[in-house]
């Protein structure tokens, strides 16, 4: 409520003292959002180092949130070095919960082959699904790379996001 100022004066000081106590408590939801507030500097001195590893607790416990976050670290080398690798496996257990954010990073990634072997088709599944679950900038994503591939290659992408849906986003890739 702090954070947002939801039905309270917003104040990142005392969003970061609640987020403290219930981090240290081992909450992830709390744990991930203390990770974003020192990540861009919030209510704390911005500190990279200390939003990774709090991002890496929660992730731990399967916060799809600090998966994503986390991935991004590693995709931008912020508080961590730079590993595409371990971006995209982040970005998979954030997609494999219906992340959107994710689902359009690994558009990215295998749009551009960081972190894996480019593959058109893979890039187009995830961007269509990040697309379908109302991410805007992955319609042009996956108008972009439509305009590369054939007409099978778009026809084998549909059927494996449809198939991915099918499996709640789980062994997509």
């Amino acid at each position: 409520m702090y954070y947002d100022g939801q039905g309270v004066v917003q104040d990142y000081g005392e969003a970061v003292r609640l987020y403290k106590l219930s981090a240290a408590q081992g909450d992830a939801a709390a744990q991930s959002n203390l990770g974003v507030m020192y990540d861009r500097g919030q209510g704390v001195v911005q500190d990279y180092g200390e939003a990774v590893r709090l991002y890496k607790l929660s992730a731990a416990q399967g916060d799809a949130a600090a998966q994503f976050n986390l991935g991004v670290m590693h995709a931008h080398g912020q508080g961590v070095v730079q590993d595409y690798g371990e971006a995209v496996r982040l970005y998979k257990l954030s997609a494999a919960q219906g992340n959107a954010g994710a689902q359009f990073n690994l558009g990215f990634m295998y749009y551009n082959g960081r972190g894996v072997v480019q593959d058109y088709t893979r890039a187009h599944m995830w961007f269509n699904l990040a697309a379908v679950a109302g991410d805007k900038d992955s319609v042009s994503g996956r108008d972009t790379i439509a305009a590369k591939m054939t007409t099978q290659q778009i026809a084998e992408a549909q059927k494996m996001a449809r198939a991915c849906q099918a499996r709640n986003f789980k062994d997509c890739d």
